[in-house]
């Protein structure tokens, strides 16, 4: 598959881009500034812009999905995640790109009470904001025509985790779980591939 990756140059980008390398994918590595990912082997690498979406449009022309990893802490969340899937929408939909994955955040998966684990109790509050704004960047795709799946880590990320090859999916997110970011990129691909989930979120965790 032609699959253009938005955010290639983060941590979840940057995984997802060599798993699709692995699986023989032709890959669009979508970054800021080409000039300092240099280290992307393999892959065309562009410059684009995931708010906007001529941007969007013209780096996704003649795909066959896409993966949005991007993600600009230089931007308040609310605004960054509504612009970006916003643009996503009109520019994959101009791009005729129907099949769009998204790294999701744990912390707005409904937890073990059916709340977002963000308003569970005891749930930490330092980044609330950042979990504000992508919540509001998931109620902007669910008005959109996309097939598209959100797809967030159970808890949290294993930084130091390696790859084991396997993973599981769940409905609910469990502050304690974590998954390795190459095993997430197993879950992103296998999204992409053989699509599980349509216009839903899904949690991914270890097994």
């Amino acid at each position: 598959m032609n699959i253009v990756i938005f955010g290639a140059g983060g941590r979840a980008g940057r995984q997802a881009v060599a798993e699709a390398h692995r699986r023989g994918h032709q890959v669009t590595a979508v970054v800021r500034d080409p000039a300092g990912h240099s280290d992307l082997a393999g892959v065309q690498v562009v410059a684009g812009d995931v708010t906007d979406a001529v941007s969007i449009a013209n780096a996704a022309a003649g795909h066959d999905a896409a993966i949005s990893a991007a993600a600009d802490l230089s931007v308040p969340p609310h605004d960054f995640f509504t612009a970006s899937s916003r643009a996503l929408a009109t520019g994959l939909a101009k791009a005729g790109v129907r099949r769009l994955v998204v790294v999701g955040l744990a912390s707005i998966m409904p937890g073990a009470s059916g709340a977002p684990l963000m308003d569970e109790p005891g749930y930490p509050n330092e980044y609330r904001s950042f979990s504000l704004g992508h919540a509001a960047g998931l109620e902007e795709l669910r008005t959109c025509d996309l097939d598209w799946a959100y797809m967030a880590p159970a808890g949290d990320f294993d930084h130091d985790g390696t790859r084991t090859g396997h993973y599981r999916l769940a409905e609910h997110g469990d502050a304690a779980s974590r998954i390795s970011y190459a095993d997430f990129a197993i879950a992103l691909l296998d999204e992409v591939e053989a699509p599980r989930h349509h216009r839903a979120a899904a949690s991914v965790r270890e097994m």
